[in-house]
């Protein structure tokens, strides 16, 4: 396979390099998402260096699978994930009856404790972390550090806990103008981030956008209109991909808010997109037109189940896409085994999530089986249950 990406140039450096979770749907204990590259010193992990970026001499993960059984939990990683981000998009509207988008663990009493969330990321070469907790439907604390010149510097940090005053919940830095004018506008449904960015201060609303633009939370494309100019900027791209995937389509054209496609075999007869192309197909269409763009603009997708409606080597294909792109980064769930290959991607890009007998999951990489070499099996290991991450099927005496 061929890809496009190598074509991808001048992008502004921004990426995510960890997430942790705690307290949140399945998740009972803290789980850490690290896209940062592990050491890994084999001949398969040089082979895939293509796989990892680097910046300022640090190497960071394009792309991460999240394998596990079914109600093992591993869409709940990216539902939490969306959900807190969606709180930073959002919380400047919440009122006093807005219900958070986010369950704590069922068990153990957990509804009476902090859920918590913390992401570590670059923006425009400067590394932040940003972490928040709540629990009933308010927010218990919030805090955002960054490394202006490579050491740790508080922005601002708030704890509710601390009093009721807002001069006693709130500590500040110098980095946000006229800081408890935005406190003072702050209600405990709300981010402190979210409104100081609709107050216009700087640093906050280039977190806001980074959130809002940077994150994409789901890669379809709701309607026709909004296609329109992706397939007009991106055409050529767009043939190129089909033609690697192996589509028998050459060429495809946008009139009146319709899209009409012309296949090899007759390139004469025009063929209506929704009525006449397969559920494959437009799948296939709708992901590359919005990933090409996500890939182009150097942004993180987020996809859950990625390999529904698609044959696992367009899977592949489009997983690839992320691996040759610039700074693109690409979390994604998936059952499909076959993608657990040490010929398509690093241990460390690698993980998984298992359901505990209490009924919390736990998240863990594979590069934490020291034992495992790159040379084995994944797949199979994976099946013989060597990473624990499939269904335990008790022995039933009938």
């Amino acid at each position: 396979m061929s890809y496009i990406c190598n074509q991808i140039t001048n992008i502004e450096v921004k990426m995510i390099l960890e997430i942790r979770l705690s307290n949140m749907f399945s998740f009972r204990d803290e789980v850490t998402l690290d896209l940062q590259a592990a050491k890994i010193q084999t001949k398969k992990a040089r082979e895939l260096e293509g796989n990892l970026f680097s910046v300022d001499g640090e190497q960071m993960l394009k792309s991460v699978a999240l394998f596990g059984a079914n109600a093992s939990g591993k869409s709940n990683v990216i539902k939490a994930i969306r959900a807190c981000v969606n709180m930073v998009r959002s919380s400047h509207n919440y009122n006093v009856d807005t219900r958070f988008a986010i369950s704590p663990f069922k068990f153990e009493d957990y509804a009476n404790k902090p859920s918590s969330f913390y992401i570590r990321f670059l923006l425009n070469g400067v590394e932040f972390e940003y972490s928040f907790s709540f629990m009933h439907d308010e927010i218990i604390t919030e805090t955002l550090y960054y490394y202006p010149n490579g050491r740790k510097s508080l922005v601002f940090s708030r704890d509710e806990n601390r009093g009721t005053e807002k001069k006693d919940i709130y500590e500040f830095k110098t980095v946000i103008k006229r800081p408890f004018d935005v406190a003072d506008n702050t209600s405990k449904k709300t981010l402190y981030i979210s409104r100081a960015s609709q107050m216009d201060r700087e640093i906050a609303q280039k977190i806001f956008l980074f959130f809002c633009n940077d994150i994409v939370l789901d890669y379809q494309v709701a309607n026709i209109d909004s296609l329109d100019n992706l397939f007009n900027e991106r055409k050529e791209q767009m043939l190129e991909v089909l033609r690697t995937a192996d589509s028998d389509i050459i060429d495809f054209k946008i009139q009146n808010n319709a899209i009409t496609t012309f296949h090899r075999t007759n390139p004469s007869v025009a063929f209506d997109f929704e009525t006449e192309e397969s559920e494959g197909t437009k799948t296939l269409f709708r992901m590359m037109v919005r990933m090409i763009g996500i890939i182009h603009e150097g942004k993180m997708l987020l996809v859950d189940e990625i390999d529904n409606s698609l044959h696992t080597q367009l899977v592949e294909f489009v997983i690839g896409m992320f691996n040759h792109s610039d700074h693109a980064q690409l979390i994604y769930t998936t059952h499909n085994t076959h993608l657990l290959n040490t010929d398509f991607q690093r241990r460390d890009q690698v993980y998984f999530v298992n359901k505990r007998e209490d009924g919390s999951s736990d998240l863990y990489s594979l590069f934490d089986f020291k034992d495992f070499r790159d040379t084995l099996d994944m797949e199979k290991a994976y099946l013989q249950g060597r990473f624990d991450a499939i269904p335990y099927i008790s022995t039933l005496t009938l």
